[in-house]
């Protein structure tokens, strides 16, 4: 399975181009998944919950769905990408996967960041996985990284890859991404934005180092800090459903649950 990611820096509020720009980098590529950044048709630093609202779309009816759509359809790949989502009179920051089929998923992400919190409303759709064929595959937003339960949940629910849209701004996600990655046996790909957005007084500058790794914590590839590229690799999906670590020891086997109960107590 041939998988990639698109960095590059979305301009605020210029959706249009940026959905362009992101399928442009793709042109000429051959790939089975792509993930792009979060938020990357509408750029992040929002000032108002107005704005929010006018620049998010209903899925999957909105123009940069459709645009995924399009392009997923005449090259037969799939698209995850991050976006905002308007939906009963709610927005929430959102990932959706795009088939060639045209079926879309969606996933909201759980764990706000920041001002997200002012501007979207937490994740209700939980964390599921999808089986495209070649793989079966779970998302998370950006912060979700920090949280294991998202990831471990995903591992558990049979997803092999994790496609990770992200504007990172601290500096750990790229190595906590490898540990998550070990301990539960799964692919990642993260994708990120580059550049500085300024906005109302506020400046954010992310952190680029968008990465590809394997079930044993191997970096396939990492982009630098500042660059708009697009890198892709060949994986073995199946790779991921090797859960042993040694001749006595499985990882999801070995977990000791009546133990865990505190985990999920407020």
């Amino acid at each position: 399975m041939r998988v990639g990611f698109v960095q590059f820096e979305p301009i605020f509020g210029e959706k249009d181009r940026n959905v362009r720009r992101s399928i442009e980098l793709m042109e000429g590529l051959e790939a089975d998944l792509w993930v792009l950044p979060e938020l990357c048709n509408t750029g992040y630093l929002f000032r108002s919950k107005e704005e929010v609202e006018d620049l998010a779309e209903e899925i999957p009816n909105g123009p940069s769905v459709q645009a995924w759509r399009e392009m997923a359809r005449e090259r037969n790949t799939h698209v995850v990408a991050g976006m905002a989502e308007r939906a009963d009179g709610k927005v929430f920051n959102a990932a959706v996967l795009v088939r060639p089929s045209g079926a879309v998923n969606v996933y909201r992400k759980a764990h706000l960041f920041d001002e997200e919190k002012r501007w979207f409303e937490p994740g209700d759709t939980g964390f599921e996985v999808v089986d495209i064929g070649d793989a079966r595959i779970g998302m998370m937003v950006c912060f979700d990284w920090i949280f294991p339960e998202a990831t471990r949940i995903l591992a558990l629910k049979g997803a092999d890859l994790i496609c990770h849209p992200a504007n990172l701004v601290l500096p750990y996600c790229p190595d906590a991404m490898v540990t998550r990655c070990i301990e539960n046996r799964v692919f990642a790909i993260t994708c990120n934005r580059i550049g500085v957005e300024r906005r109302g007084g506020s400046t954010l500058t992310f952190i680029g180092s968008s990465q590809i790794v394997d079930p044993k914590g191997q970096v396939l590839v990492r982009a630098d800090r500042d660059e708009a590229c697009v890198r892709l690799v060949e994986i073995d999906p199946t790779l991921a459903r090797d859960k042993r670590i040694t001749e006595r020891n499985a990882l999801f086997e070995d977990r000791r649950v009546a133990l865990y109960g505190a985990l999920t107590e407020g």
